[in-house]
């Protein structure tokens, strides 16, 4: 609605002032995070940042494994050397035994959920008859000194008891030997074991968890949670690892290969120095040669020896399947070796794209966090893993049709795979948070910085990352949502709520709250900052806050700590202008009544019958005959208003401006800043930022006003997508028709 009004000299804008309901608790969405964050203290500041008395611990590992590829087996032993850095005395060790996720009876398929209906398929079928036995089998935990030590199982994690304690400042050694059976990976879900080739080409085996692993142990304690399905938390340490494989086996992994000589042909060793010196991909083994390799079966065997420093786990794949090309990535002080593995089958995706994904990878991310640290990032094709990261080496799938042919879609989503696997490097390979509590903390941030890369690789492409793609989830059934801030396993809805609604929010804070420049420079601070640390979430929003100067606690309370929504809606427009001129307000007088049609009766009456003081003059008397209308009054207050003003007050109502009131609605519980876009008669258009304090004294309800100096066309609410409003259609004035082509079915 839009509405005139006659202004005096001194004429005045009135401001509600909506005061907040007297509650018995503070529910105002503007109060700090006192309750819900940690208290700062000398291991984590108030600033986000390590405290004094910060540690973490380290743990080194020296290794041999071998696979058997007929068995479907590994074995390994391995020194492992715990180095105490908290003040605390420890006792005993906890390891994790992830593999016992696939023991019998074991704890997740105690607690695993699962309906039947009418119709089962076979797939369903086979995995509930499984009894495949994939636990580790422990075979020694001794100490340096090849002393016994007592353990204790408990599912998924083993305590070591040592032989004397562990003071703060020293360390101690294990020496372990296990073994266990790999799994089928299309038959049972996984993120390591071993790919069957249906022409009996050979498999691709891809090992993770392999090894007894240290828990992670800090100023919150032993991280102990049992293993169900969700990701890691792991100590950084050094690893020498030597992998004994089928001499034909070609092998990756974290790390740097340490006896090229040995395992490679004096050929392969040469293709091998030129990538590293080259800025475009180069065969080590080229197709022709993984397919004659496939043929070989050798009986005998190969020793792969890896070195890595400061990583906080191991992985590798191996298969004589595999086809090997790699690139230089040069940095401002050192060259990183990118590197591809896959078969056959997954060109001609892998060898155009694959290994370029990962330089695009790793130049994007360095520029927003740090130069990449590590000699080697790796990318290998294991279908059946849809994509899974370790230090240096990351299992994606993704192949064309058995033609050669390939869609869009399935290019699409080799680039995209590799740009998140490989962007896993950072979060949380070295910025190494609590994946199996926050599992926000590395997806979130992942998604947000691959969304950043995806456009830098195609403009053209729908990026992660976007507003937009959380508005059907955000206006969900509020009992299939849980906050961001939940434990990763009790996740509803994992893959929106641990990706996409924290990229989402990195997106909004860094586009639309606090800009580029401030959140880019916060960002880098916190990713430099936590580099090869143990960042919980309270860093994270500290040192947001602090590197950019801006409090946040509003947003973290509404997007992470709840599931509310945001809905911003134009209740309301009205147009106010001074009235000076005594034409202006005959004009308005006349307006206004002939405006004024009145009730439909009165309407219908006219012409139906004669009134009654109109057939006797006698009933009328002054009241019926004052010739004074509105509009003369109306002038007479007009002109006497110009008689009283000064020239510069007579100047200042002359400016021809206008001003417009508009309030506000917040219909949903999470709130926003105001990103407005005035469109004007003149067919210009402006965009207005306010930000969002303006909530500060009313969250339901807020008027401000706007001087113009044109008439205002329309005004349009986050024109451009910003907060992931889930209902647009009251973003306009004046309101728009929602045109809906309906699909029409025969």
């Amino acid at each position: 609605m839009i509405q005139k009004w006659l202004l005096g000299s001194a004429f005045i804008l009135a401001f509600g002032l909506n005061v907040l309901a007297q509650q018995h608790t503070n529910e105002n969405r503007f109060r700090q995070l006192v309750e819900e964050l940690p208290t700062p203290n000398q291991f984590r500041t108030a600033t986000g940042h390590p405290g004094p008395a910060y540690f973490q611990q380290q743990v080194d590992y020296d290794m041999a494994v071998s696979l058997d590829e007929e068995a479907k087996s590994l074995a390994g032993e391995a020194i492992i050397h715990y180095h105490n850095n908290s003040p605390e005395v420890l006792n005993y060790l906890w390891l994790q035994l992830d593999q016992n996720i696939r023991e019998p009876n074991s704890f997740r398929s105690k607690i695993e959920r699962g309906k039947l209906s009418e119709s089962v398929n076979l797939k369903t079928i086979e995995r509930l008859s499984q009894d495949f036995d994939g636990g580790f089998k422990i075979n020694t935990v001794q100490d340096e000194n090849g002393h016994d030590l007592q353990i204790v199982k408990n599912h998924t994690i083993l305590k070591v008891i040592l032989s004397k304690p562990l003071l703060p400042g020293k360390s101690t050694k294990l020496r372990m030997t296990w073994h266990y059976q790999l799994n089928n990976i299309q038959k049972m879900w996984g993120r390591s074991g071993y790919n069957e080739a249906e022409n009996g080409s050979g498999d691709v085996f891809a090992i993770a968890q392999f090894y007894p692993r240290l828990c992670v142990f800090n100023d919150l304690g032993w991280q102990i949670k049992q293993f169900v399905g969700s990701e890691f938390a792991l100590e950084f340490g050094d690893f020498k690892v030597a992998i004994t494989v089928p001499a034909d086996f070609v092998v990756a992994a974290t790390g740097e290969l340490k006896n090229e000589k040995e395992v490679l042909t004096s050929e392969q060793q040469q293709r091998l120095q030129q990538a590293r010196k080259s800025g475009s991909p180069v065969f080590i083994i080229t197709e022709e040669e993984a397919s004659a390799n496939e043929k070989s079966h050798s009986s005998t065997t190969k020793t792969w020896q890896f070195s890595a420093q400061n990583v906080r786990d191991f992985a590798f794949a191996c298969s004589r399947k595999f086809i090997w090309d790699a690139m230089a990535v040069q940095f401002s002080e050192n060259d990183v070796l990118a590197m591809s593995f896959y078969p056959k089958e997954a060109n001609p995706l892998w060898e155009k794209y694959s290994t370029k994904s990962i330089a695009h990878t790793l130049k994007i991310y360095s520029n927003y966090t740090f130069d990449f640290p590590y000699p080697t990032a790796s990318s290998v094709n294991v279908q059946g893993i849809a994509g899974m990261e370790y230090p240096m080496i990351c299992f994606n799938q993704g192949q064309p049709k058995a033609d050669k042919s390939y869609t869009a879609q399935m290019k699409r989503g080799v680039i995209g795979v590799v740009h998140h696997e490989v962007g896993h490097n950072y979060f949380p390979m070295i910025i190494n948070s609590d994946e199996r509590q926050w599992a926000w903390m590395d997806e979130g941030f992942n998604i947000f910085l691959q969304g950043i890369a995806e456009r830098d690789w195609n403009p053209k492409w729908k990026w992660s990352g976007q507003p937009v793609e959380m508005i059907g989830y955000m206006d969900d059934d509020k009992r299939t949502l849980t906050p961001i801030m939940t434990q990763a396993d009790a996740l509803l809805q994992p893959g929106m709520n641990s990706y996409r609604k924290p990229a989402v929010a990195l997106t909004i804070l860094r586009e639309t709250i606090l800009g580029r420049d401030l959140f880019d420079q916060a960002f880098k601070e916190y990713a430099q900052t936590w580099k090869f640390k143990h960042p919980q979430p309270a860093d994270f929003f500290r040192i947001m806050e602090t590197a950019s100067g801006v409090d946040l606690d509003w947003f973290w309370r509404g997007w992470y700590f709840s599931t509310e929504h945001v809905d911003l809606a134009i209740k309301n427009v009205k147009l106010y202008e001074p009235l000076v001129g005594e034409e202006q307000a005959r004009k308005l007088a006349e307006e206004k009544k002939a405006s004024q049609q009145g009730h439909i009766a009165t309407i219908r009456d006219k012409g139906q019958y004669v009134p009654a003081i109109e057939l006797d003059e006698a009933l009328k008397d002054r009241y019926d005959s004052i010739s004074s209308s509105e509009a003369d009054q109306l002038q007479a207050e007009v002109r006497n208003l110009n008689e009283r003003l000064t020239a510069e007050e007579r100047e200042l109502l002359n400016q021809e401006q206008k001003f417009y009131e508009i309030t506000f609605s917040a219909l949903g519980g999470m709130l926003m800043p105001l990103i407005i876009q005035f469109e004007y008669e003149d067919g210009s258009t402006e965009i207005q930022r306010i930000p969002v304090e303006i909530w500060t004294k009313n969250h339901q309800e807020v008027t401000k006003i706007f001087t113009c100096t044109k008439k205002i066309k329309s005004v349009t609410l986050d024109p451009y997508l910003e907060t992931a409003d889930v209902d647009t259609n009251n973003n306009y004035w004046p309101r728009k028709i929602e045109h809906i082509y309906f699909k029409v079915e025969k």
